[in-house]
């Protein structure tokens, strides 16, 4: 492969004991490890703002065991602050092909062709391996999930910053170390952070505006188990296109011991953007957090759709514990309604084979307001594109409501260039320009800016941080409850 260097622990065996590691050249880079980040500054400031330096300027990635495509989106574009050469270790094997596959194709693209140099480590022991060479100080985690925790524990523990896909835990266990991953990142001034690409969806960061509108939305509604103030459900498919192409998945994503089941996987993404847009910039508690019930279920997977995305002919014995008369179940979706600050939400992940005929995994997000209710719809009515929609509550005349969202659409026009309105039989859809639509693929190289930034800055909102760890509890007490 082209901008690829391979090592392997055999290979070091043989290099000379005194050598230091990773000294090589590569088209004109001379590839050395930097120094080790500084600990500097208070760990935390009075308001709570997480502070942090590098000491050097240049963000240098090390991608860690990449089972995921999503490691691979991460470097979807290049960034000018991150040196093109990226360090990867990992066990040899399809995974790890994959991922390189993947960044081959980003930098032989003809368009907005990236320049990625892949510097591999295979053995054994790569992650011990990576601790002890550190040629880099950002690490970059997208994965199976069963050591993922381990992964940032001691990532951290290194003085690591490390960008993390979700979910960051899979069981309650697992959400003991990361608590403490969190402690520990603080006390060595290194940022911990897990990519929500669903923040950046253009309809989300509307309806998220407009609920900060009292005019338009009101207040947030308090809701009942019945009538939930919040709802997110988010529908996903284990065949699909992902740029184009068909999604090749390891077979141990559909064990949820190992990839983790929907109440702890995808509705990492849900249970955040309950908190992200109702309570924008509020630090929570885990006290705010009351689950009311949970559950889960599972979807059948033939051998023949098993084989299809995976290319496996037959099940891996790790699978053979959930296969019931020769059908595959999985277990990955999953049902929430909690109160977060005496506010009811319902979460729901659900996993079917394939989508139906031009469509793709979708979104149904609902927040109820005293003025309005804002909803974004995603389905064969919108062509499978999200639209979001404005129904005011019986009480304000159609004609003043929509004066009212015209004047709060001039303001947010500053931000979101181009959003308009249409009438429609009792609401109105918020039409967006497609020039602020982005993909899901794209919204990768967002979270990636908006964690770049953090860095350039020195600190982080004081939020994120407490705001993660009650998210990672939401979903636990689910899980445990779900059983």
């Amino acid at each position: 492969m082209r901008n690829c260097v391979r090592r392997s622990a055999s290979n070091d065996r043989e290099a000379q004991q005194d050598a230091p590691p990773f000294r090589l050249r590569h088209s004109g880079f001379v590839i050395r490890i930097p120094l080790l980040l500084a600990a500097c500054g208070a760990a935390m400031a009075q308001s709570g703002t997480q502070r942090f330096a590098l000491a050097d300027p240049k963000v240098r990635l090390i991608t860690i065991d990449p089972g995921h495509y999503h490691a691979s989106l991460v470097q979807i574009r290049m960034y000018d602050q991150v040196d093109p050469v990226v360090h990867v270790y990992a066990p040899a094997g399809p995974d790890l092909e994959a991922h390189l596959k993947r960044i081959e194709g980003f930098n032989a693209r003809p368009d907005n062709p990236t320049r990625w140099v892949e510097k591999v480590y295979t053995g054994p022991d790569y992650f011990e391996t990576m601790l002890r060479e550190k040629p880099g100080n950002l690490a970059i985690l997208a994965g199976n999930n069963t050591r993922k925790t381990q992964y940032i524990l001691g990532c951290v523990k290194a003085g690591l910053h490390v960008l993390a896909d979700k979910p960051m835990a899979i069981t309650p266990e697992q959400f003991v170390l990361l608590r403490e991953a969190f402690r520990i990142a603080a006390e060595k001034h290194v940022l911990l952070y897990d990519i929500m690409t669903e923040r950046y969806e253009i309809t989300t960061m509307i309806q998220r505006e407009l609920s900060m509108v009292p005019d338009v939305f009101g207040e947030l509604e308090t809701g009942t188990s019945e009538r939930p103030a919040v709802v997110k459900e988010s529908v996903h498919h284990f065949s699909k296109l992902v740029a184009g192409k068909p999604l090749q998945r390891p077979a141990w994503f559909f064990d949820v011991n190992q990839e983790g089941e929907g109440m702890v996987d995808v509705a990492t993404h849900l249970v955040d953007l309950v908190q992200w847009e109702c309570f924008p910039e509020l630090i929570l508690r885990p006290e705010d957090v009351r689950i009311l019930s949970a559950r889960r279920w599972s979807t059948p997977v033939t051998l023949e759709q098993f084989e299809r995305v995976t290319g496996c002919r037959e099940f891996p014995d790790f699978l053979k514990k959930d296969v019931r008369d020769g059908v595959l179940q999985v277990f990955g979706n999953g049902e929430m309604i909690y109160t977060l600050r005496g506010h009811v939400a319902k979460v729901s992940v659900i996993w079917n084979y394939e989508p139906p005929h031009g469509g793709e995994d979708t979104h149904y997000s609902m927040l109820r307001g005293s003025k309005a209710n804002l909803i974004i719809r995603q389905g064969e009515e919108q062509h499978y594109k999200p639209t979001l929609y404005v129904e005011n509550r019986p009480g304000m005349p159609d004609e003043a409501f929509g004066r009212t969202l015209q004047t709060a659409l001039d303001r947010i026009r500053t931000t979101f260039p181009g959003v308009t309105a249409r009438k429609h039989p009792g609401r109105w859809e918020i039409v967006i320009p497609d020039a602020l639509r982005t993909n899901h693929e794209q919204h990768f190289g967002q979270v990636t800016d908006k964690f770049l930034g953090f860095l350039a800055a020195g600190r982080m909102p004081a939020w994120e941080v407490p705001n993660m760890i009650v998210k990672y509890h939401t979903i636990m007490e689910a899980y445990k409850l779900s059983r």
